[in-house]
């Protein structure tokens, strides 16, 4: 399993990424594709490996209020995850499983749930990432040594690149060679499996946990400023800033919080570059993700609680990003050589596919995905 992060479909194609182009167009592909919720890079990676949404895995989003705390965190603890992961399952099936996670808080998350780890390394600064590079060698490196029966792998590079990227052309070029260089780092993957004898016994599921926008330096939005100014809300409300969403904590007495969060959403809605306001329970999110989700339009991003506290102009985890590639190759018999133009194959559908290929029972109250094989 190859996530090529941050990853839109249309930068795929035969010019750029032969590679990647490939095995779309050989394989099973679902042109609408979505990553769901629009909640970051954690929960999708968690969707991934549970094949639940984030009200069931406990992880709805990349950074949240803890209450108990009182800080605004990272859910990048092991523990933070609390549904069982297919890792998890096929490795008590006598199973083997490997993960080589190019982000510090993956590997965090996952913590040792696989039978064979790779710890992100070297880790760049200010991103928190190794280079696909140094990524696919370890991946390489875990088959040819362990084997292991499932191997998930994040490829980190694209959505780095893309965080930097000042307008999607500005720098373009950084951004073509990132993905020109991913598709060299899946090709590599792709030549140890047939020259291994392996390709016959593969399943390779592609896909990315999100997509990517931008937005203009003067397209920020803050609604920290807007919140102190009126006296129901100031000092207390609390906001875990996730990029294209808001979460919006209320932290003042209970019996004033339908009321506040009355007068959150008004407020939020009222500000440019918003787009949408819900209920956490309406996008199937658990009581983590505060009292109020807040998403910005495209070409928008948040920046809370100050207008320099988010400067990155590549942007994700609201509805523009929802589309995705996902596609899967291989030489399994099981892969077929189709394109669905119907199917919404989402992040939520890989652990089930994978559940298929091992002959894996589904868990405990089912999937909220579907098997895609």
């Amino acid at each position: 399993m190859l996530v090529v992060d941050g990853c839109r479909p249309d930068e795929i194609g035969a010019d750029l990424t032969p590679r990647l182009a490939a095995l779309r167009n050989h394989g099973t592909n679902f042109p609408r594709a979505e990553s769901l919720p629009v909640m970051e890079t954690i929960p999708n990676h968690v969707m991934m490996m549970t094949g639940v949404r984030p009200d069931r895995s406990g992880v709805p989003a990349n950074s949240v209020y803890d209450r108990d705390e009182k800080v605004v965190r990272d859910l990048d603890r092991p523990g933070d995850l609390r549904f069982p992961t297919v890792i998890s399952r096929l490795n008590r099936q006598g199973f083997t499983t490997g993960t080589v996670l190019s982000k510090e808080y993956l590997y965090g998350i996952f913590g040792t749930r696989a039978t064979y780890r790779w710890e992100p390394e070297p880790v760049l600064p200010i991103t928190g990432h190794a280079p696909d590079a140094f990524t696919m060698d370890a991946a390489i490196g875990m088959v040819e040594r362990f084997d292991p029966n499932l191997v998930f792998v994040n490829l980190g590079d694209c959505d780095r690149v893309g965080h930097s990227d000042l307008t999607g052309t500005t720098l373009q070029a950084a951004r073509q060679a990132a993905l020109a260089d991913v598709d060299t780092q899946v090709g590599r993957f792709v030549d140890l499996l047939k020259s291994s004898g392996r390709w016959e016994h593969s399943v390779v599921l592609v896909l990315a946990d999100h997509s990517m926008d931008w937005s203009r330096p003067d397209r920020l939005v803050s609604l920290a400023p807007r919140f102190e100014e009126d006296p129901m809300l100031a000092g207390r409300v609390q906001i875990a800033q996730n990029g294209g969403a808001d979460l919006l904590y209320w932290t003042g007495a209970a019996d004033r919080r339908t009321a506040a969060v009355a007068r959150m959403r008004e407020i939020a809605l009222a500000a440019d570059g918003v787009l949408s306001a819900h209920a956490p329970a309406d996008l199937r999110l658990s009581g983590l993700a505060g009292d109020l989700v807040v998403f910005c339009r495209s070409g928008w991003r948040f920046s809370d609680p100050a207008q320099y506290s988010n400067p990155i102009p590549g942007n994700h985890g609201h509805p523009a990003t929802r589309p995705i590639p996902f596609f899967i190759g291989g030489g399994h018999r099981l892969v077929k050589h189709r394109s669905s133009s119907t199917a919404r194959a989402r992040t939520v559908d890989v652990a089930p596919t994978v559940g298929r290929v091992f002959g894996l029972a589904e868990p405990r109250g089912g999937y909220d995905g579907h098997a895609r094989l």
